[in-house]
């Protein structure tokens, strides 16, 4: 071989690693999220510094539409609840589990105007219930309907989204609204609403990081480090309340009081995607089932992406 080829290799070589390192540099993971959220847990921990990649924010007031956004590929990644990724998955979404968190769910909430006398799952039969189809708030309902054994078609579910159904509990249009924190401690503080069911002890108080399939098979480095921030920042979290909320009052506008009274009763912590995890969703997936909420039975498995809960 010539030397001038030589030359012309190593020139080719050169280009091939300046334009992978220049794609390396502009890797945009497009992150949704739900009020302002993982971006201020990040952005309060000092998790959003250094970033080797970019990210694109796009904020969502509950999970369906976030959800909805990663089927149409406009975003890459986001957080919602366990039920939710469910309901998507029934739906063939595109999308896994990539990250989980656990908390107490407490904040997950049947609540009812101050003035009411409604209290536990029993109270629920013949009222109306506000809330988000396919929501955590809808999955609340479903569990405290089992407990009481009552069945779906002993409550009105009327399906709204979350500012709608707060309008329609203050108007008397609907007797309960099942919903979650924030929303939850906002109405408890601001406007002394009653939780008459929480979700301790009926939800599993997982919820999720999820991807789209391209986007775990594209920008998995990218992905990989953003939830290893993640959960330092959630980490970060438990032990910073005040100056966390701080910053999720600048970005959802809601008072700090709000989102403090949030974490305090959530105490979320990260864990791994393991068995089991992947027992507790599946057991929320016979739950959606047996309602006839959806109308195939899942391998929640197949929802979840472990091998990330193994990466460093």
């Amino acid at each position: 071989m010539n030397m001038h080829r030589i030359h012309a290799l190593l020139a080719i070589a050169a280009s091939v690693l300046l334009l992978a390192a220049h794609a390396a540099e502009t890797v945009t993971l497009r992150i949704g999220d739900q009020r302002g959220g993982a971006r201020a847990t990040l952005e309060a921990s000092g998790q959003l510094k250094n970033l080797p990649y970019k990210i694109e924010w796009s904020d969502f007031p509950n999970a369906a539409p976030l959800l909805e956004a990663l089927r149409a590929n406009a975003i890459d990644a986001g957080g919602v609840g366990d039920a939710p990724l469910l309901f998507a998955q029934a739906a063939g979404a595109p999308v896994k589990g990539v990250g989980a968190m656990r908390n107490t769910s407490r904040g997950v909430a049947i609540l009812a105007n101050a003035n009411s006398t409604l209290q536990g799952p029993a109270s629920l039969k013949g009222q109306r219930i506000a809330t988000t189809r396919g929501s955590i708030g809808h999955y609340l309902v479903i569990a405290a309907l089992q407990k009481a054994g009552l069945k779906p078609g002993d409550v009105t579910l009327i399906f709204l989204n979350p500012s709608d159904a707060k309008a329609a509990l203050a108007s008397g249009d609907v007797d309960l609204w099942s919903v979650w924190d924030p929303y939850t401690a906002l109405a408890q503080i601001n406007d002394k609403a009653r939780v008459v069911v929480d979700g301790a002890g009926l939800l599993s108080g997982l919820s999720y990081q999820v991807a789209t399939d391209e986007a775990i098979r594209t920008k998995r480095a990218a992905l990989t480090d953003y939830l290893r921030r993640y959960r330092i920042s959630q980490q970060w979290a438990l032990t910073h309340l005040d100056e966390h909320a701080l910053i999720q009052s600048r970005i959802t506008g809601l008072t700090p009081a709000v989102h403090k009274f949030a974490a305090q009763r959530a105490s979320a912590q990260a864990v791994p995607i393991d068995q089991k995890v992947i027992a507790a969703q599946q057991k929320t997936a016979d739950t959606w089932f047996n309602s006839g909420v959806i109308t195939a039975r899942l391998n929640a498995a197949q929802g979840l992406d472990p091998s990330f809960s193994k990466e460093p």
